[in-house]
């Protein structure tokens, strides 16, 4: 299947009686976001990746662009690759030594390591297709920046 590239917009919680959820949303640049449900501190690392944010110590995402670097290993891209019971799956595609290595990583790692090292994110068109809603119909949400100021 095609690939589609798509842009992080944003990290978010969705908040119920039952439960509070962070999930990062991806769009295509069409009416379409892909919701993807992921852990709190999976949220915060990509909250602080969107932002820019230097923080005194690295998280692990961090820490794994540094060795990275060290290693002359470059982070190509991350393709969200297929979704099976409500899990996604995703490969982080690499170049060492002139040689792409697919590495499988959850989502939500390998987006807070494309945002580190400024690299595209895609989406197989399957996934979209199946995953994909338009913005209007995703559940109620709140920005994750104002949900950790309450």
């Amino acid at each position: 299947m095609a690939q589609v590239k798509c842009e992080v917009k944003g990290v978010f919680v969705a908040a119920s009686d039952a439960a509070t959820v962070p999930l990062v949303v991806l769009s295509d640049g069409s009416d379409r976001v892909l919701p993807i449900f992921i852990g709190i501190w999976e949220a915060v690392s990509i909250n602080s990746a969107i932002k820019h944010e230097l923080l005194p110590r690295p998280f692990t995402h961090d820490l794994f662009i540094d060795l990275c670097e060290k290693c002359a290993i470059t982070l190509r891209f991350l393709q969200i690759d297929s979704i099976e019971d409500g899990v996604y799956y995703a490969q982080l595609v690499i170049s060492v030594g002139g040689r792409d290595e697919y590495l499988d990583c959850r989502p939500s790692d390998g987006i807070a390591l494309a945002l580190r090292a400024g690299v595209p994110i895609f989406t197989d068109e399957g996934v979209m297709a199946t995953a994909g809603q338009k913005d209007e119909d995703l559940p109620q949400v709140v920005d994750l920046a104002a949900f950790l100021e309450k």
